[in-house]
């Protein structure tokens, strides 16, 4: 895959593609395009532009705190990772060929073509230098250089000889651990482990145990190493990476017992290992310029050679003239050689680069934390490719590199899951949300977007609010409206007003506009913009009943419940009457009386009977009448008119006519209580109705109050043939002519001749009807019935005589009465004494109920204490009291005064201020003294019998 040129200073992600040259099927490279990159890459900036300007980077080494990088001048740079210079050793006079740090990052030993080895300190100014007059091409520090005192190292170079220095108490010493196989070009040293490669292979030697491990003999085939020089690599303490031409092969230094499963190595000691095993080797495609692990894989930094690759690594022209090498490329393999991703690097000047111009290091890393081809933060292993005139650091992709990928390559789903499990910064998912939905407004996937958008705008505002008018300015809004919040976050009044038009406007939301208006609360927007729109649609072809319960909910929202309830009774809302009765719109009801009628008419008639003085019955027959063709309006006027007459039997009295045919029509039960109660319909016509229906009982009624008894009587006994109806009718009649009719009418059938003498007891005398009847006529049950009627009329007989007797057993009892009440002296009290009474009788009545039986009428035996003349009490004035049997009690000159008699002699009946008088009343046979005397009324009595 190829690069595109890195910005300064600047991280840019692997473009994922191949050079135009390159033979590659066109299916291979989409597919490959749709691969994600496992390296992300930025080249180093800091100080090494300036440095690399007028020099050229030979090799590089890499510590826990910091970078070496050495130069063709001999000058070893130390930097910081943003490639910042910290310190400068100028220690060669010629190219410096190999670097390395002790596992502290304290010191760090170089080697040069000049034959020389320089050990510096970081920290302090100890500086070592080491002669070796030939030119050395590897060097490796003891891992714990900095805590032991034997300060170890190993060199090597074109002389063949790799030198083991150790100080001890005389100095430092040499000692040659090997020799005689070419030069050494690479070494690398490990806990107590040493491989170094040279013209026949890799070998390994165990410092601790002094003796050698292993000889891994050098591939076939490959180029000299002077021209592409071996790499090795320490994975960890057991495994060992070599990268030699074009082959990789891994070596794993073991016992016989220490294999584990899944092709794992248990760390063993020093003094077990004697065994190696090879448990990874495979040819690549491309020639090794560096390797370095990548958790269960490899980075291999390839050098792809021009068209005459055989002729390059065999020709003595400097590099530097030949100019058709390809950009190197940085691969990740598998132990089994399956290319997991491809980067090619944009370096500069690489078309004059050799293979042996490039170098790979990385950064020390566990590798512990590599889980599921992802990295835990902070423990993601860097690498750094050197050219001789940049710097590249590699590392892994991380979440938030992930979901750029994703997002660039339009998976904003993936992405956006990405987001949501916790991968990246929080911050990252508004970035994605907002690209998510531009791609999915882009790709007119509206309603995926608005579903979305609660997900995405979370509980931004403004957020919220700009993709509002961003979908209105589509024409869009409808699809996100369900979605909308009306808190946390609360929008501005004029987004929700905004939505409430759009779902206005467009017929296919109606529904949606009714529930929206329903469920959002009405303090979040104003509702006379919406209003507004909806109003002139009106009688129009998209003025929807839908719409029409939005407008109403609208109005009732902006307390215009008059106009609510007209479109709700166009509507036919069931819970209509509850809205009137809650905002008391009985006035309003005029005009909507048969849509009330169809959403519930009992409880409509029960409004209307209610408010009659608001709505008059003519206006209700009127309106109902009007709509015949569209609803059962006379059920509804009948109804109406039903229930008002049992309200009040007049109030609907121009309609009676009508009515009758109501219930004719309707309720025929109730047609005769309504004849019968009523007085304000029409007989000629109501009996016309109900000798058109043959209704009998109905037509006798009419035919009665119409003064046409024979006829009515007829009807009962030829229609109905009911005999004892007709006897009550002609009962109720109280027309003697009538029983004559009645009993004519009946002597030509006997079954009614014996009913008429069985009801006849107590209206018409027997013996009258036994006479009329023909002789021979045969009477069914004639004995039984003459009976019967003889027994009824001695039971009669015998009823009178009793009530007859206890009528003068009552009499006689009440005038007993009467007579002992008479004798009764009347007692006149003064008004303190009548209220002690009053307080008495009413203490008596509270403690003491008497019951119903025994209590006995009791008359008034005590008078009042005042003239009912004057008022005056008695006490205050001498003069003379007349009292009478009804208690009413006079002064004597105000009861004269006030009497008009024919004489003027007037006889005192009694004198005495305070005390008790009795008027008595003689007989007109006592000595007939008093006879001729006028008699003494009282004036009230005789008035009110007057």
């Amino acid at each position: 895959m190829q690069m595109p040129p890195f910005p300064p200073e600047n991280g840019v992600e692997g473009d994922d593609e191949r050079e135009e040259g390159e033979d590659v099927d066109g299916d291979e490279e989409e597919e490959d395009d749709e691969e994600e990159p496992r390296l992300k890459y930025q080249r180093m900036g800091g100080s090494i532009p300036s440095l690399l300007s007028g020099d050229s980077a030979s090799c590089v080494a890499v510590a826990e705190r910091m970078v070496a990088l050495g130069t063709h001048d001999g000058t070893v740079h130390i930097l910081d990772f943003l490639g910042n210079q910290v310190k400068e050793f100028a220690a060669h006079s010629a190219a410096v060929n190999d670097l390395s740090f002790d596992i502290e990052g304290e010191y760090i030993g170089s080697c040069s073509d000049d034959g020389s080895v320089v050990l510096n300190s970081l920290f302090t100014d100890e500086k070592l230098k080491f002669e070796y007059h030939r030119p050395m091409k590897a060097i490796a520090l003891d891992p714990d250089y900095a805590r032991k005192s034997s300060r170890r190292f190993v060199t090597g170079g074109l002389a063949g000889n790799l030198y083991f220095n150790t100080k001890n108490w005389l100095g430092y010493k040499d000692q040659v651990l090997h020799s005689g196989e070419g030069p050494i070009h690479a070494v690398k040293w490990r806990t107590s482990l040493i491989a170094w490669a040279n013209d026949m292979g890799i070998k390994v030697y165990d410092a601790a145990n002094d003796q050698r491990v292993t000889f891994i003999e050098r591939p076939r085939g490959i180029p000299r190493p002077e021209i592409l020089v071996p790499h090795l690599v320490w994975q960890d303490d057991i495994l060992l990476v070599i990268g030699w031409g074009t082959y990789v092969k891994i070596a794993a230094i073991r016992t016989k017992t220490n294999k584990g499963a899944n092709g794992t190595y248990k760390r063993v000691t020093s003094s077990n290992m004697n065994q190696v095993d090879i448990v990874a080797s495979f040819q690549t495609s491309c020639y090794i310029s560096g390797i370095a692990p990548f958790g269960d894989a490899l980075v291999v930094l390839a050098y792809i050679s021009g068209e005459d690759g055989e002729k390059e690594f065999s020709s003595t022209i400097p590099s530097r003239l030949q100019g058709n090498a390809q950009r190197p490329e940085v691969r990740i393999v598998s132990w089994s050689n399956d290319e997991l991703a491809t980067d090619a690097l944009p370096v500069h000047g690489f078309e004059h680069y050799k293979a042996k111009d490039y170098s790979l290091a990385h950064a020390p890393f566990s590798g512990s934390s590599y889980a599921g081809g992802q990295w835990a933060a902070g423990d993601e292993p860097i690498y750094y490719i050197v050219s001789p005139k940049d710097v590249v650091i590699a590392k892994p992709r991380d979440a938030e590199d992930h979901i750029a990928w994703l997002l660039q390559h339009g998976c904003h789903e993936k992405a956006l899951a990405a987001v949501e499990a916790g991968q990246g910064r929080s911050e990252l998912l508004d970035e994605v949300g907002s690209r998510y939905l531009d791609y999915l407004i882009v790709e007119r996937k509206y309603a995926e977007a608005a579903s979305l958008c609660p997900k995405l705008l979370r509980g931004s505002a403004s957020a919220w609010e700009r993709w509002v008018f961003h979908f209105a300015h589509l024409r869009q809004l409808p699809v996100l409206v369900p979605y909308m919040p009306t808190e946390n976050p609360r929008l501005r009044d004029t987004a929700y007003e905004v939505a409430l038009v759009a779902l206005a406007t467009n017929p296919s939301f109606h529904k949606d506009l009714v529930l929206t208006v329903k469920s959002w609360p009405r303090v979040i927007y104003s509702a006379l913009p919406v209003i507004s729109a909806i109003e002139p649609q009106l009688n129009t072809s998209s003025m929807t009943d839908a719409l029409k319960e939005a407008l109403a909910e609208l109005y009732v929202t902006n307390g215009q419940y008059e106009r609510a309830f007209s479109l709700y009774a166009d509507l036919m809302k069931p819970d209509i009457f509850d809205f009137i009765e809650r905002h008391n719109l009985q006035e309003s009801i005029r005009e909507k009386v048969v849509q009330l009628m169809i959403v519930d008419c009992k409880q409509a008639v029960n409004l209307l009977i209610q408010n009659r003085d608001l709505i008059t019955p003519s206006e209700v027959a009127s309106q109902l009448l009007k709509t015949r063709n569209k609803c059962n309006s006379r059920y509804f006027l009948h109804l109406y008119l039903h229930s008002l007459f049992e309200v009040n039997p007049h109030a609907g009295k121009d309609f009676h006519d009508m009515q009758v045919e109501l219930y004719v029509e309707y309720d025929p039960k109730m047609l005769l209580p309504f004849l019968r109660s009523s007085q304000h319909y029409k007989l000629e016509k109501a009996y016309d109705i109900c000798a058109r229906k043959n209704l009998l009982r109905e037509q006798v009624f009419v035919l009665g109050r119409m003064g046409n008894s024979k006829q009515a009587l007829a009807v009962i006994i030829n229609e109905l043939g009911d005999i004892e109806e007709a006897v009550e009718f002609v009962t109720m009649q109280h027309d003697d002519d009538l029983w004559e009719e009645l009993i004519h009418q009946c002597l030509n059938k006997p079954e009614m001749v014996g009913v008429l003498l069985e009801h006849t007891v107590g209206n018409l005398d027997p013996l009258y009807i036994v006479n009329m009847v023909p002789n021979g006529l045969e009477i069914p049950r004639l004995r039984d019935r003459l009976v019967k009627i003889i027994t009824d009329y001695r039971t009669e007989t015998s009823l009178r005589h009793g009530c007859n007797d206890i009528l003068k057993a009552d009499c006689v009892n009440l005038l007993v009465k009467y007579y002992n009440e008479a004798k009764r002296a009347v007692c006149l009290s003064s008004e303190e004494d009548a209220a002690r009474s009053k307080r008495d009788a009413d203490r008596a009545s509270q403690t003491v109920t008497p019951s119903v039986r025994n209590m006995d009428v009791k008359s008034k035996t005590r008078g009042g204490g005042r003239c009912c003349m004057c008022f005056d009490p008695f006490s205050i004035q001498n003069v003379s009291v007349v009292v009478f049997f009804c208690c009413h009690a006079y002064h004597t000159t105000c009861l004269m005064d006030s009497a008009e008699t024919k004489t003027s002699s007037k006889k005192e009946t009694g004198a005495a201020s305070e005390g008790l008088y009795e008027y008595e009343e003689e007989d007109a046979d006592d000595n007939g003294s008093e006879a001729s005397d006028p008699q003494m009324r009282c004036i009230l009595c005789t008035t009110a019998a007057s």
